[in-house]
């Protein structure tokens, strides 16, 4: 059990909110430590790993300078005017709308989003956008808020959505773990029954966009004379 111990780190670097790739890395070296690795052996591995998936590594790298100079440029107030235009748009709405996306994206195996390529730069100024065409001005709570769930909204479109693509990293991370144990399942089963799960999950993300319609709504009504008064 003692090998478990990066959960242990990654759980503790998480909840103090330290550098997520400090504690990822710190993560690394302890299991490689207890499981009897050497320093150089553990930092050769990070090495050959980084050089294996450096193509993939490289697009991220290049991602964030296109998104910033997009920002730059007005990419976010572009999203939020247009996203004013539709009167029928709604902050939960917006969300609720990117979750679907996402996860039916993700399940055929197009990634198409992500917390920098989407999220930051065009779905959470849009539903901060559509609040503030009903609402008006928001106050800085209701506009954390709005973001947060924009953000949940990639973490469980692209979660649950990739457990029902049969070559995606997770599926093929469970169907190895069940062969060693000599447990025969196939891809097809485990990613057919990802989809209850995905469907449960889009449920309950739109119960949330809901509550956050009416959250956003009651935070922006002005106080009546009774609730005005100090």
């Amino acid at each position: 059990m003692i090998k478990l111990i990066g959960i242990l780190v990654v759980a503790a670097g998480f909840a103090l909110r330290f550098n997520t790739l400090l504690v990822v890395l710190a993560a690394g070296i302890a299991t490689g430590w207890v499981a009897g690795m050497t320093f150089n052996g553990i930092m050769a591995l990070f090495g050959e790993y980084f050089v294996e998936n450096r193509y993939m590594t490289l697009v991220v790298v290049l991602m964030v300078p296109v998104i910033g100079l997009l920002e730059r440029y007005g990419l976010q107030e572009r999203a939020e005017t247009l996203i004013r235009r539709a009167k029928a748009a709604t902050a939960g709405r917006v969300v609720l709308l990117y979750t679907a996306v996402r996860q039916i994206s993700v399940s055929l195996g197009i990634n198409l989003g992500g917390h920098a390529a989407a999220v930051r730069p065009l779905i959470a100024p849009m539903a901060e956008g559509a609040a503030r065409a009903r609402h008006g001005e928001l106050p800085e709570q209701t506009v954390q808020d709005i973001r947060a769930h924009a953000a949940a909204a990639e973490n469980i479109g692209n979660f649950f959505g990739e457990d029902i693509f049969i070559a995606v990293g997770a599926i093929l991370l469970m169907k190895g773990f069940f062969d060693a144990l000599k447990i025969e399942v196939s891809l097809w089963a485990m990613a057919r029954w990802g989809i209850p799960t995905a469907l449960v999950a889009f449920g309950v993300m739109a119960w949330r966009t809901r509550a956050l319609d009416r959250r956003i709504a009651r935070a922006a009504k002005p106080p009546g004379p009774k609730e005005g008064r100090t």
